[in-house]
C-alpha cells in the first residue's frame, strides 16, 4: 500500500488522469429547436434544468446539424463524416453504415469504454450492416428505424436487435407504456451500473419529435398549470403536449446531472445537451406563421433563420449546444467558435485519449471547450449536402445550390451571415472570387455514396419496425381525421379515362406513387421524394386524357390523413395536343389553400387539349415536397 502511494505521489498529473479516462455522456433531443429553450427567451416552453446547465457550463451559439434531417445526421455523427463522405445520407430510417465503418462507440474501446445508447440510432434497420451492437455499442435500446420511432406506445422497442414487448402497447397515440420512460430508465441503469469505469452513455431521444404523446399525470404538466393558454379550449392539444414535453426532455437533463452527482462522478464527466436537426416551423397559423413556438425566430428581435428542417438554410442547421464539465468548464461562458457535429468524433477521442480514424472530416473543439482559444484549430470550411442541396460555410459567408430535377449543374446562391442572417439577399454576384473557392471546396468534398447492406433483401424485421409504428391500431396509410372528401360533379372525367404519362418524382419507398394522384381513391397519394433526397419544386406530372377533350376546369384534392406535408399552394395547368410540348401560356393558374375539401380552378374559357401538364410551384407550408389525394379533369 505504501509503494503505492508513493507511486501515486510522483506520477505526472496527465497519466494519473489516463488512468480513468472522463465519462461521457451526449445528450440529443430530437427536433429541439434554437430557440425552444427558455433560456434563450421562448415565452412559452419552460427548461429550467437546462438553463441551469447553460448557467453552470458552456453554450455555444454557432453548433450546426451535419444535416438537415435524422437519419444521415446521426451516420455522420457517429462516423465523424460530413455527408459528402458519409454512407447515410438517405433519410429514410433504413440506410446502414457500412460494416466496416467505426464510430464513436468503437473508437472508444480502445480505452474499454462500457458503451451504451439509448433513444433513436437511425443509421441502420435490423439484419443491416448498420446496426449500433456491431459498431461498438455494448448495448442499444430503442428505435433503430426513424418511422418506428414516431410512436412512444409502440408494442415494442429493439434491444441489440431483438424485441422488448411493452405491456399494454398496441401501437399508435395510446397505450399503458410509455417507451420514453423505458429508455430513459434504461440509461440511467447503465450509468449506475458501470459507474467505476469509464463510460459513454448515449441518448439521442425522441421527444418532442413523433407523435406529440405525453401522459396526463406527466410531472411536466406541473410547470404550466397556471398558464393561461394551456388552458384555451382554442389552442390544439398538441401544441400543448409539445410543451410538455420539452419540458420533460428538461427534466430527463436533470435527472442525468444529480445521478451523475450522487455517483461522485461530476468532475470525471462532461455531459453535452443537443437538438439534432435544425427547428421545423411546426403548428403555423396567421397569427404564428413561422410557428406557434417560433423554433427560427429571435423571441426579442423577431430575427429569424430562413427555412428549417429539410434543407440547408440557417434554419434546417442550427442547433441549441451545451456543455457541462465541473472543475474544467467555467460557469456561464457563451463561445461563437464555428463547428458542426462531425466534429464531435474528433473532440470524444481527443478527451478520451483515443484515436479517431484517419478517414474521417473532424477537428477537436475540445480546446475551445476547455477555454484554450489559442490553441484551437477551425475549419476553413464546412460541407453539406442532402438530396438536390448542397451549401458550405466558409468564415461569414454561406453559399447554397439547390438543382431541380436532372440538373447536374446550378446557380450558387452567397450570403454574408453577419449582416444577413436570415439569408434573405444573395451577394454571389459581387463576390465572384469568394463563391469560386466555395465551389471548388465543394466539388472536393463530394463523392458518391456507398450505403451499407441488408443482409435480408426483404428487410422483413426492418419493415415489421416501421409497421409498428401504427401496430394494429391503425393500417400503414395515415387515415383521415373526420369525413373523407371525394371529387364528385357533373363532368369529372372518370379516373379510368387518365393515364400518367410522366412524373417529376414519387416516393415509391413508402408507396406514395404518382399515379395515386389520377387513381380515383382519395385514401392513397402522391408525394413526392424524400426518402433518397428531396426532390424540390417545381414538381410536375403530365396526363393522358385519353382523347382530345374539351376542358373547363380543374380540381384538386390534398391528403385526407390529416397531414399537410406536399400540400399544392401555387399551382399551373397547361394543356396540349402533345405530351412533350406544352404551350408558354397556362391554361389556368391558381394557388390553393389549406382545404381538405376539393378545390377548384375554372378556365377563363374552354380549352381543347389531349395531355395535361400540373407544375406545382410551391407548397402551403413552403416546404419542398408536393403531394395530392386526386387531380380532377372537368370536361364539357
Amino acid at each position: 500500500m505504501i509503494r503505492l502511494l508513493l507511486l501515486l505521489i510522483i506520477l505526472p498529473a496527465p497519466l494519473l488522469a489516463q488512468e480513468r479516462p472522463p465519462n461521457i455522456v451526449y445528450i440529443m433531443s430530437d427536433e429541439l429547436a434554437y430557440y425552444e429553450l427558455s433560456h434563450m427567451g421562448n415565452p412559452f416552453i419552460k427548461t429550467p434544468r437546462i438553463d441551469q446547465m447553460a448557467a453552470e457550463g458552456l453554450r455555444f451559439t454557432n453548433a450546426y446539424a451535419a444535416s438537415p434531417v435524422c437519419a444521415p445526421l446521426r451516420g455522420c455523427l457517429m462516423t465523424g463524416k460530413h455527408s459528402g463522405h458519409a454512407s447515410v445520407r438517405a433519410n429514410d430510417g433504413g440506410t446502414p453504415l457500412r460494416a466496416d465503418e467505426e464510430t464513436i462507440a468503437s473508437m472508444l474501446k480502445q480505452k474499454a469504454y462500457a458503451t451504451g445508447g439509448f433513444g433513436k440510432w437511425g443509421a441502420g434497420g435490423r439484419d443491416s450492416t448498420g446496426v449500433p451492437e456491431n459498431h461498438g455499442f455494448d448495448t442499444f435500446f430503442g428505435y433503430y428505424d426513424q418511422v418506428h420511432a414516431h410512436s412512444f406506445y409502440p408494442p415494442y422497442l429493439i434491444h441489440n436487435s431483438e424485441e422488448v414487448p411493452l405491456k399494454g402497447n398496441q401501437g399508435g397515440r395510446t397505450g399503458e407504456t410509455y417507451s420514453h420512460y423505458e429508455i430513459m430508465e434504461k440509461g440511467l441503469a447503465f450509468m449506475r451500473e458501470h459507474r467505476e469505469k469509464p463510460f459513454f452513455a448515449y441518448f439521442p431521444i425522441t421527444p418532442p419529435h413523433g407523435m406529440f404523446d405525453i401522459p396526463a399525470d406527466d410531472p411536466a404538466w406541473e410547470a404550466y398549470r397556471d398558464d393561461a393558454w394551456i388552458q384555451d379550449p382554442s389552442i390544439a392539444q398538441d401544441v400543448k403536449n409539445y410543451a410538455a414535453m420539452v419540458t420533460m426532455v428538461d427534466r430527463n437533463v436533470g435527472t442525468i446531472l444529480d445521478l451523475v452527482r450522487d455517483l461522485d462522478l461530476e468532475e470525471n464527466t462532461i455531459v453535452f445537451f443537443t437538438g439534432d436537426n435544425g427547428g421545423q416551423d411546426r403548428f403555423r397559423s396567421k397569427e404564428h406563421p413561422r410557428g406557434y413556438f417560433g423554433p427560427n425566430v429571435h423571441p426579442k428581435t423577431g430575427v429569424a433563420f430562413r427555412g428549417g428542417k429539410g434543407n440547408l438554410f440557417e434554419g434546417g442547421l442550427k442547433i441549441p449546444f451545451l456543455v457541462r464539465w465541473p472543475g474544467k468548464i467555467a460557469p456561464g461562458r457563451v463561445s461563437d467558435f464555428l463547428f458542426s457535429q462531425v466534429d464531435m468524433m474528433a473532440t470524444l477521442a481527443d478527451i478520451s485519449g483515443t484515436q479517431a480514424p484517419k478517414d474521417t472530416d473532424g477537428l477537436s473543439i475540445l480546446p475551445e471547450i476547455l477555454g484554450q482559444h489559442d490553441a484551437q484549430r477551425a475549419h476553413e470550411m464546412l460541407y453539406w449536402e442532402f438530396g438536390r442541396q448542397t451549401a458550405v460555410r466558409f468564415g461569414k459567408w454561406k453559399a447554397i445550390r439547390t438543382l431541380a430535377k436532372q440538373q447536374t449543374d446550378g446557380p450558387w446562391e452567397l450570403y454574408d451571415l453577419e449582416n444577413d442572417v436570415s439569408e434573405t439577399t444573395s451577394v454571389a454576384e459581387q463576390h465572384p472570387d469568394i463563391l469560386a473557392k466555395i465551389q471548388a471546396f465543394a466539388k472536393a468534398s463530394h463523392e458518391p455514396v456507398r450505403p451499407g447492406i441488408y443482409h435480408d433483401a426483404d428487410r422483413k424485421r426492418h419493415e415489421k419496425d416501421r409497421q409498428a409504428k401504427w401496430g394494429t391500431t391503425r393500417p400503414p396509410q395515415r387515415q383521415p381525421r373526420g369525413a373523407r372528401h371525394s371529387l364528385k360533379e357533373p363532368g369529372l372525367l372518370p379516373a379510368s379515362a387518365m393515364r400518367l404519362v410522366t412524373f417529376s418524382s414519387e416516393n415509391h419507398q413508402n408507396d406514395r406513387k404518382a399515379t395515386y394522384a389520377i387513381d380515383g381513391k382519395p385514401g392513397t397519394i402522391w408525394h413526392t421524394q424524400f426518402a433518397t433526397g428531396v426532390a424540390t419544386h417545381p414538381h410536375e406530372l403530365v396526363i393522358d386524357l385519353g382523347e382530345k377533350r374539351t376542358v373547363t376546369g380543374f380540381r384538386y384534392l390534398a391528403r385526407q390523413d390529416g397531414g399537410w406535408n406536399g400540400a399544392f399552394a401555387k399551382t399551373i395547368f397547361t394543356l396540349s395536343d402533345q405530351a412533350d410540348a406544352f404551350p408558354k401560356d397556362p391554361t389556368a393558374e391558381t394557388t390553393f389553400g389549406k382545404m381538405t375539401k376539393p378545390q377548384k380552378i375554372d378556365c377563363p374559357t374552354p380549352v381543347s387539349g389531349r395531355y395535361l401538364r400540373v407544375r406545382i410551384l410551391s407548397e402551403v407550408n413552403d416546404g419542398p415536397w408536393a403531394s395530392a389525394a386526386e387531380i380532377g379533369v372537368i370536361t364539357k
